[in-house]
């Protein structure tokens, strides 16, 4: 709850800083956030890094405590990649046939079904790797 009472206030103003990002200059917006991006991947990288190394006597009692208890860190870091990477693939997938199916039914407008069952397709890829995640967790 707490990290909520904290997170929420830096969501909302790096929302309404790209807002205003995105009206000046959509370009710089798409590098900002990028940049961003990139930087919170190499951060949760290096957490990632050191909670795996072992780190102090306290983690290490930790992750024996999280062992003896049966709990697969590694199912769970699995689950967290394949949610990921499914969503990242299932919204390039969905930017790129909704644009496409937005076009064609501007010139067409009776192509409505054939154009949502090909974005719907798009968006089954996150379900997939939901589906993996749910199996990885249950193996944990």
């Amino acid at each position: 709850m707490i990290a909520w009472l904290i997170a929420l206030p830096v969501i909302t103003v790096v929302w309404l800083v790209t807002r205003l990002l995105v009206r000046r200059s959509a370009r710089a917006a798409l590098r900002l956030v990028l940049t961003a991006d990139a930087l919170l991947f190499a951060g949760a990288l290096a957490l990632l890094m050191v909670a795996l190394s072992g780190g102090d006597a306290g983690a290490a009692a930790a992750a024996e405590t999280a062992q003896d208890s049966g709990s697969g860190s590694a199912a769970l870091i699995g689950a967290a990649i394949s949610v990921a990477a499914a969503s990242i693939g299932a919204s390039i997938a969905v930017a790129y046939t909704g644009a496409a199916a937005l076009a064609a039914l501007s010139e067409r407008p009776e192509l409505f079904g054939r154009a949502m069952v090909i974005v719907g397709l798009a968006e089954g890829i996150a379900i997939y790797g939901l589906v993996v995640a749910i199996i990885l967790i249950g193996k944990a």
